[in-house]
């Protein structure tokens, strides 16, 4: 936004430093920001007026400001250019202790493992070969439960069998439940990401989850696919927004930003609050299938988990 442009700036939306001289009217820009929908169904920018972030007299104000822009950006810093700053790269050590608190917990989860539940059973009294019963068990999940007619996925899966099985009570985002299934992800790394679609319930649970990834939700009206496909590989800000491959092959893992273990369901709850819509429970039909989603447009990659990021 020319000389007012703050530092590390995005480039999902078009560079707005000389949009004074482009001729647009009041009544043009004033209709663009209060719903850019109007123009173009398909825009990923937030209807700012119409879901009630800035009123009519704010509104206006925006406008007057964007008639003062007539003079391209300069950049201070050369990383403040988002055309020219390099893609961030993840070269840490995920599996040392001292770098990532979430492979701290790889030997607790196997402890876990051991550990007898309420009536006296341990997962391994069933599972005498972890290492290889479960080889590659994390990466062909998740999988269509036909008693409860929905997707499970790793940890819904822990949380309910360990009940089931064991007396034990480790439900989803509980450390238990996330030590476990890091301890079993950690036995399936270096495997390839295999998802099996063949059944019909697999299938229509899929193209459900391809649904919901093009579904526009909250205040700020976005879809999965708004960020991950349509403004795939640029900056909002200072932020990466990396497109669907690549988003699921490195869960659980320890978020740096927020001092704690995030399994794949936690990450869709975020994303609900940054779009300003309401999360679901971890264990919603929706996550479930949207997990499938994921994890299909993750296949072929190799799992790294539990790996670290900001």
């Amino acid at each position: 936004m020319g000389p007012r442009t703050q530092a590390l700036p995005g480039n999902v939306g078009p560079d707005l430093s000389e949009i004074a001289t482009l001729g647009r009217t009041d009544q043009w820009l004033f209709n663009y920001v209060f719903d850019p929908r109007v123009y173009n169904p398909q825009s990923v920018m937030p209807p700012w007026g119409k879901h009630g972030f800035y009123n009519e007299a704010e509104i206006r104000d925006i406008v007057a400001f964007l008639k003062t822009l007539k003079t391209p950006a300069k950049f201070a810093d050369p990383l403040d250019d988002p055309a020219k700053r390099p893609m961030p790269i993840e070269d840490r050590d995920a599996l040392d202790p001292f770098v990532n608190p979430a492979a701290d917990r790889i030997e607790i989860g196997a402890a876990l493992f051991k550990q007898p539940g309420a009536n006296g059973q341990a997962c391994v009294s069933c599972h005498a070969t972890p290492a290889a019963s479960f080889k590659r068990w994390a990466v062909e999940m998740p999988k269509w439960e036909a008693r409860l007619t929905k997707v499970l996925g790793v940890e819904e899966f822990i949380a309910r069998h360990a009940k089931a099985t064991t007396g034990a009570d480790v439900p989803m985002q509980s450390p238990g439940n996330n030590d476990l299934s890091i301890y079993l992800h950690s036995l399936a790394n270096g495997e390839t990401i295999k998802v099996d679609l063949s059944s019909p319930e697999m299938k229509a649970a899929y193209e459900r989850g391809v649904k919901l990834s093009e579904l526009k939700v909250g205040q700020f009206d976005f879809a999965c696919i708004d960020c991950h496909q349509q403004a795939a590989n640029k900056w909002i800000r200072g932020q990466w927004l990396g497109e669907p491959k690549g988003q699921f092959d490195h869960f659980p893992l320890w978020r740096t930003s927020r001092n704690q273990i995030w399994d794949i369901r936690k990450r869709f709850q975020w994303c609900n609050v940054q779009v300003r819509a309401n999360e679901l429970p971890p264990d919603a039909v929706e996550y479930g299938e949207l997990e499938l989603y994921l994890r299909k447009m993750n296949e072929g990659l190799v799992l790294t988990a539990p790996n670290i990021r900001h």
